[in-house]
């Protein structure tokens, strides 16, 4: 099984090897409703030239076979466009998925609305990606989330096994600065796409990070053979989000775990698990995320 391959490579630092495929298996879908009188070619041309570049472009010296592609979705909302200059604003939500060990589900493993998503593009244009000479924002955007999906995913291999991947995100973050797009700016706000990696690679947020091998490897890996021991792991994770939280009381990290597994988490414990399992679960994703009050209810029932 690929998952316990991975945690193999990570640990010798990946090391290197000759990839059987590429890593992602990417679905992208452009939303032009917000327009009118749109010519439909460029949008498609979009979307078959996104995928077309995420999932043909080898990210990695990681052996993946055809069935063990990372599963990711690119959901573009378009909200303007400028037919002459081909400038594109919009949105797009950007999720990743993992298989749990011995089931048939599919867990989040990273999902994030990215609000400035902004960039040049004709219908004619070929799509290529060149590390040491960033001069395309799309391109840019596009490899910098193939290389978080792929570092969050080995992060929940391995203890920080991810560590490679997001450093060559954060590289491609210092060379698109330059373009003149937003997203890239430091410490401008800690939702964009320097905020967010920024912290996640941040010393003090390394208990976030452990969180993400802890929750997925010890705790939803491990559901099918022994639920009671997975539950625990996955309660114990939960401190590590909370100590995270407390480290770093800015990061939005934490808010927007508990926002894309609260489905999960809901299930995981309501109806299941002792009443201290279920009051600390409680207790520290309401301390996090108030908002959700309605999910984390259902946790004690």
């Amino acid at each position: 099984m690929r998952r316990i391959v991975l945690i193999t490579i990570a640990a010798a630092v990946l090391a290197g090897g000759t990839s059987q495929a590429q890593e992602l298996r990417a679905k992208v879908v452009v939303n032009t409703a917000q327009l009118s009188n749109t010519k439909t070619e460029v949008f498609d041309a979009l979307k078959e030239k996104a995928e077309t570049f995420l999932n043909d472009h080898r990210w990695s010296d990681l052996q993946f076979r055809e069935s063990e592609k990372i599963e990711c979705n690119f959901n573009i909302t378009v909200n303007s466009w400028e037919e002459s200059t081909g400038l594109i604003k919009g949105t797009l939500l950007m999720t990743s998925s993992r298989p749990v060990f011995n089931s048939s589900y599919n867990t989040t493993l990273y999902s994030v609305k990215d609000g400035d998503f902004q960039f040049n593009f004709q219908a004619t244009d070929q799509l290529e990606w060149n590390p040491e000479y960033v001069d395309n924002n799309l391109t840019a955007i596009l490899a910098y989330y193939a290389y978080m999906i792929i570092g969050y995913d080995m992060d929940s291999m391995a203890p920080l096994g991810g560590t490679t991947y997001l450093q060559t995100a954060e590289n491609i973050v210092t060379n698109a600065q330059s373009l003149g797009f937003p997203g890239w700016a430091s410490f401008s706000d800690n939702k964009n796409r320097f905020g967010l990696l920024n912290d996640y690679l941040d010393g003090s947020m390394e208990d976030y990070r452990q969180l993400i091998y802890k929750y997925h490897r010890e705790g939803l890996d491990q559901m099918a053979d022994n639920a009671e021991t997975a539950r625990a792991a996955i309660t114990e994770a939960l401190g590590l989000l909370e100590a995270s939280k407390d480290a770093r009381t800015m990061s939005q990290l934490p808010v927007l775990f508990t926002e894309y597994k609260r489905d999960e988490l809901v299930n995981i414990y309501s109806g299941r698990g002792t009443s201290q399992e279920k009051e600390t679960a409680y207790k520290i994703l309401f301390g996090i995320n108030t908002s959700l009050s309605e999910y984390w209810d259902k946790l004690k029932k």
